[in-house]
């Protein structure tokens, strides 16, 4: 059978700092580039986080750095 759709592309993952609730029953987190501040507040808890790295893919923020 014949399939029209073009294969999916290949995403690059690259490791990016991101700040992480530290909150036990919270998951949010945001990347770092994308953040107004310093040291954000989480939106989902209000709770504190911190900044740690993950493998996530590859993401270019056109408007530069926001938190500086």
């Amino acid at each position: 059978m014949y399939n029209r759709k073009k294969p999916a592309e290949e995403v690059p993952m690259v490791k990016t700092k991101v700040w992480a609730c530290e909150s036990d029953g919270c998951n949010g987190w945001m990347r770092d580039n994308f953040s107004f501040h310093h040291s954000p507040v989480c939106v989902m808890c209000d709770g504190q986080m911190i900044s740690e790295e993950r493998m996530l893919p590859a993401l270019v923020n056109t408007i530069g750095d926001l938190n500086r």
